[in-house]
């Protein structure tokens, strides 16, 4: 069964994104308070930037718009995971810790690849006119 989007709230890699970031501003709640201008920040600038880029993108008016935001959240996606692993590697965070956001940021990141190349194949000459449904946004369950 399809479900269509109605808005990027329906998209689960915003869900994942944004659980994400809610993880991310847990993570730094425990930093000390001379980081709160540096890697605080910056985690949870980046893991903020996430969800929100894809839904900049999903309400812009065009396919290729929509594939710059998302790439923009790739990008933050990135910078997230050097963030955290310069915290571990300075001793604010420990190994174990780092594991859990890590790894739910490589499954945003494959969810993002995933909706771009949907959003590229919905969008080429040969496809209809419409953003593609939820099972082609979200990926075959494997």
């Amino acid at each position: 069964m399809e479900e269509n989007i109605r808005s990027y709230r329906d998209l689960r890699v915003w869900k994942e994104a944004m659980d994400l970031a809610v993880e991310c501003y847990a993570l730094t709640k425990g930093f000390p308070k001379e980081e709160i201008f540096g890697l605080t920040s910056q985690i949870r600038r980046a893991a903020a930037s996430v969800p929100a880029n894809i839904a900049e993108g999903y309400g812009r008016d065009s396919a290729g718009q929509y594939v710059n935001f998302l790439r923009t959240a790739q990008g933050s996606l990135k910078e997230l995971e050097t963030h955290l692993l310069l915290a571990e590697r300075i001793g604010l965070l420990t190994s174990n810790i780092v594991e859990k956001p890590l790894s739910r940021s490589e499954a945003v990141g494959k969810m993002l690849r995933g909706l771009i190349r949907s959003i590229q194949r919905a969008s080429s000459p040969t496809a209809e006119a419409r953003l593609p449904t939820a099972q082609a946004v979200e990926g075959r369950k494997k």
